[in-house]
């Protein structure tokens, strides 16, 4: 499911980023790969504040429902 169907307080797995290019090479810098666990730490009006190998990223909605967890 998309990181966007997760609500505040919650903790996924990345399965895989349905993204490419730069934006995709970003969020795996970021911490954002397979196998790694996220947490929303917060959500306001689509975007997201996720905690990711222990640091918090924001996201707009379209990033985030790009990000697939479970």
């Amino acid at each position: 499911m998309p990181l966007t169907f997760m609500k505040t307080g919650e903790t996924g797995t990345v399965v895989k980023v349905r993204e490419k290019g730069d934006v995709l090479h970003h969020l795996e810098n970021l911490g954002f790969v397979a196998g790694a666990e996220v947490k929303v730490v917060s959500e306001q009006a689509g975007n997201f504040i996720v905690e990711v190998k222990g640091a918090q990223v924001a996201l707009n909605k379209q990033v985030a429902q790009r990000i697939i967890t479970r």
